[in-house]
């Protein structure tokens, strides 16, 4: 049992790493199975398709990086604290990659959603759910700050779908220029969006 679940993990681990380095429609099943060191029949024992190993790839990435953005925006620190402190996880964590391999990774879903939304529904409507999940930890924090009367948004909601968007888009752009110093203005730019009250603009 071990060494085929060991198997399973190569497996998501190559495939991960180059669906992160070349995208996912460039790659075949016989060179995922190369980078991971195992037989190509090891493949189909576990998944039945490459379309199911991307969505293997993506909850086993969102399992990760939930746990990132609940560590950070869960807690008893003031609301915009924790918020601050996700765009910080998000920056060192594109930083921590930069260094890793010489080039900003950007964002595995946002990746995926560019290249593939069109292409497979179920690869899309599993971003969709990530995307909608996000949002929704965003919103909770986004909602006791307007409780606590330190930011002015009409809708929390639409107010977390634009700070995701702005998180997402300025990660887009630190992978095309390859430069994670793009991230440093998420957070001026996010005050600005929720209509932060100027006593907590120093956040």
């Amino acid at each position: 049992m071990g060494r085929t679940s060991d198997a399973r993990e190569k497996i998501l681990g190559a495939a991960w790493s180059l669906i992160e380095a070349r995208g996912y429609s460039a790659l075949g099943v016989a060179e995922i199975c190369k980078a991971a060191g195992v037989p190509k029949g090891s493949f189909y024992y576990f998944f039945e398709s490459k379309e199911a190993l991307a969505l293997a790839v993506i909850d086993e990435h969102w399992a990760g990086q939930k746990r990132t953005w609940s560590a950070a925006l869960d807690g008893d620190a003031e609301p915009l604290h924790r918020l601050r402190r996700l765009f910080e996880e998000t920056e060192a964590a594109q930083r921590a990659g930069q260094q890793s391999c010489g080039t900003v990774s950007g964002c595995l879903f946002g990746n995926l959603a560019l290249e593939m939304s069109n292409q497979t529904e179920a690869i899309r409507a599993r971003l969709q759910e990530i995307f909608d999940a996000q949002v929704e930890m965003v919103d909770s924090v986004i909602a006791e700050a307007l409780e606590r009367r330190e930011v002015d948004v009409a809708d929390p909601r639409e107010a977390a779908r634009a700070v995701v968007a702005q998180l997402e888009g300025q990660v887009l752009f630190a992978k095309l220029y390859n430069s994670p110093h793009r991230l440093g203005a998420l957070w001026a730019n996010c005050l600005a969006l929720l209509g932060a009250r100027e006593a907590v603009a120093g956040v």
